[in-house]
């Protein structure tokens, strides 16, 4: 992921979980500028670092870097709730899905 991939990522994933770059910054231990300063180019985190940023958005490594994927957190989520349902609701889910795909 080319440098300024990552920081449009990481402002991406950070408005998606409602919180500013300060409050993050301040979350993670860190001076107020810290994340503006990463999204900005200036300054990129240490591995350790960005393991705990990705914790803090709940997102995985992998995750992050899944730029086809635009919400994590949102396809988790549905994840769990799918686990749940019966093969019958799945199939009217993926039915369901198939046709918003195909519309897009």
């Amino acid at each position: 992921m080319e440098n300024r991939l990552f920081a449009l990522r990481l402002s991406a994933l950070r408005q998606q979980k409602g919180v500013s770059a300060r409050e993050m910054s301040l979350a993670l231990g860190q001076n107020t500028n810290y994340i503006n300063r990463i999204e900005n180019g200036k300054n990129y985190p240490s591995m350790q670092s960005f393991f705990y940023i990705c914790e803090y958005l709940g997102v995985t490594p992998q995750e992050f870097f899944e730029e086809k994927n635009a919400a994590p957190t949102q396809l988790n989520d549905l994840i769990v709730k799918l686990k749940r349902l019966t093969p019958s609701q799945l199939a009217t889910v993926n039915a369901v899905v198939d046709e918003l795909v195909q519309k897009r």
